[in-house]
């Protein structure tokens, strides 16, 4: 089955759906199938139909996406898309007036717009039994009543039909409507997402940090200063909570998209592995030893102390703080970091999740995989059809222990 151009739309099979049948089956005739342009017109804007995103079949966009015009092109002096159009009306009403005569689904570009309308064809209720021409003064009475009877029968049957016909198209039309809703709303997620889940699997490195004493008798962090080295009963086998929930919504994400990736917890990576790897950091700098030997934020960095933490704010806009900070108790509020920067080669990418706590972490994930906060994320880091390193700064909520309303503060487009 032919897809939509690939310059124009990711490829997304409409297998099944009798629209898209039918658009096959027009680009097919003679009538398109000399035009690669009017093709591609139709492509597109079925698709656009389809999908249910009228957005796409602006005059812009058609004169971009299909005939190649620069972005913001002067359409009033340009009359590409609107003399096309024109035409492929022409085309798609000789199609349907021979070889179309009997499609089930009509597709009609009305004047003044170029989205597709899919109706069902006038012959598709039509009751289209043979006419009789029998005599009526040559035709016994009881022969006529059978002819009658019969021909009643057939409408019944008939109108059975066509009723059955326009049911099962309702409901394809409603089942893939809904498809393409779902199709529509993962698409901005697999845009920020399309460096991981392509190639080799990306190394997803949990924060994994390093505690002194025993679930017994207590347990306090290992200090920092190396203090603590020698201590006999160091712990290194915990993590938070919100770590544990953000791979198991990266693995719903990566088993959606039909990938996968590595799970290692930070003292276990070897850089050997994350040389040639694009990676996925979750948790705090302070609890993932392997973010620190690389290159981190440079825009917001997460401090902490014994009586509050925050984000330092480096390069601070107008109207902006410095410092963003919070206090340790009670805890109703946390911030937490999103960065996409270089990995270790330059040509692989590494996403970092981290906030000050535990459910700061969670709630950077959880930012980065609803469809909603994603579009948002990508208005800001999108130019020119390009998705650019970033560092963006969140505030969350809490309530509960539960991370609540994320929110974009600041971000920086590197």
């Amino acid at each position: 089955m032919k897809t939509v151009p690939e310059q124009h739309w990711e490829t997304i099979e409409f297998e099944g759906d009798s629209r898209w049948d039918l658009v096959q089956r027009i680009i097919e005739s003679p009538h398109l199938s000399g035009s690669a342009r009017l093709k591609d017109f139709l492509l597109h804007v079925s698709a656009c139909a389809i999908l249910g995103d009228p957005d796409c079949a602006t005059e812009q966009q058609i004169g971009i996406q299909v005939f190649q015009r620069p972005p913001g092109f002067n359409s009033s002096e340009d009359s590409i898309v609107r003399s096309q159009a024109r035409l492929l009306r022409k085309k798609l009403a000789a199609y349907f007036k021979e070889e179309g005569a009997t499609e089930p689904i009509l597709i009609e570009i009305p004047k003044g717009h170029y989205l597709p309308v899919f109706r069902p064809s006038p012959q598709t209720n039509k009751d289209s039994q043979p006419e009789t021409t029998e005599d009526s003064h040559s035709t016994s009475p009881v022969l006529k009543s059978a002819i009658m009877a019969a021909t009643k029968k057939q409408r019944g049957w008939i109108t059975v039909a066509s009723l059955g016909l326009a049911l099962l198209l309702c409901f394809s039309l409603f089942v893939t409507s809904n498809l393409q809703k779902q199709v529509r709303s993962t698409r901005p997620i697999k845009q920020l997402w399309a460096p991981f889940l392509v190639g080799d699997p990306p190394l997803v490195i949990y924060s994994n940090a390093l505690f002194v004493g025993d679930a017994k008798n207590g347990m306090r962090y290992a200090a920092t200063d190396g203090s603590d080295e020698r201590a006999t009963n160091l712990v290194d086998n915990y993590t938070g909570i919100g770590e544990l929930i953000s791979v198991h919504e990266l693995t719903r994400l990566f088993d959606n998209q039909h990938s996968e990736f590595l799970l290692k917890r930070s003292p276990l990576v070897t850089w050997d592995e994350a040389r040639s790897r694009n990676l996925i950091f979750i948790g705090s700098i302070a609890e993932n030893g392997s973010l620190k030997s690389l290159p981190s934020t440079q825009d917001f960095t997460l401090t902490a102390s014994a009586n509050d933490a925050g984000v330092i704010n480096h390069h601070p806009r107008l109207g902006e703080p410095a410092v963003y900070l919070r206090p340790e108790h009670p805890l109703t509020k946390d911030y937490s970091v999103i960065a996409l920067l270089p990995a270790v080669q330059p040509d692989h990418k590494m996403f970092v999740f981290s906030g000050l706590t535990t459910l700061g972490t969670q709630a950077a994930v959880e930012y980065a995989l609803q469809p909603e906060t994603v579009t948002e994320l990508l208005r800001q880091v999108t130019i020119d059809h390009k998705i650019h390193n970033f560092e963006a700064l969140l505030e969350v909520n809490i309530r509960g222990g539960v991370p609540l309303q994320p929110r974009l503060l600041s971000i920086r487009v590197h």
